[in-house]
């Protein structure tokens, strides 16, 4: 299913050569929709807004954190590279509401996400979404 929104397959070379930000961007979506598209399915009856505030519970910074720390073990050589990245990197702004550790945990989370989704790493990217699920 994911695959069909991508335009370009990365290889895995020049997926971890890009920036882990952009990875990171690539991730918070596919992360999001993810969420969104399986608390719809569970729950057809709820408005817009209650399966936006069911989402915020999935994919903010401290539930993105909680999953990494989870699956950190688990993760494969290069899985890992790419989270370390993705949470050593400086952004310009961290949100109000997290805690700076939550922010940078999420988004070595989310470069994870990203580097999988286009390297077109199916198998793995979806163990990794359905194990969140348990997670959190």
């Amino acid at each position: 299913m994911l695959d069909d929104l991508r335009t370009r397959e990365f290889t895995k070379e020049e997926a971890r050569r890009l920036n882990p930000l952009q990875l990171a961007l690539i991730g918070d979506a596919v992360f999001e929709i993810f969420i969104r598209n399986y608390i719809l399915s569970n729950n057809v009856e709820l408005s817009v807004h209650k399966i936006h505030v069911k989402a915020i519970h999935y994919v903010k910074a401290q539930a993105q954190s909680k999953i990494i720390k989870t699956i950190e073990e688990s993760l494969e050589e290069d899985e890992l590279y790419i989270y370390k990245r993705g949470r050593n990197t400086k952004s310009a702004t961290i949100p109000k509401n997290a805690d700076v550790i939550d922010y940078r945990n999420a988004t070595g989370f989310e470069a994870l996400i990203g580097y999988l989704y286009l390297s077109g790493n199916k198998t793995r990217l979806s163990e990794i979404l359905e194990k969140s699920l348990e997670i959190i």
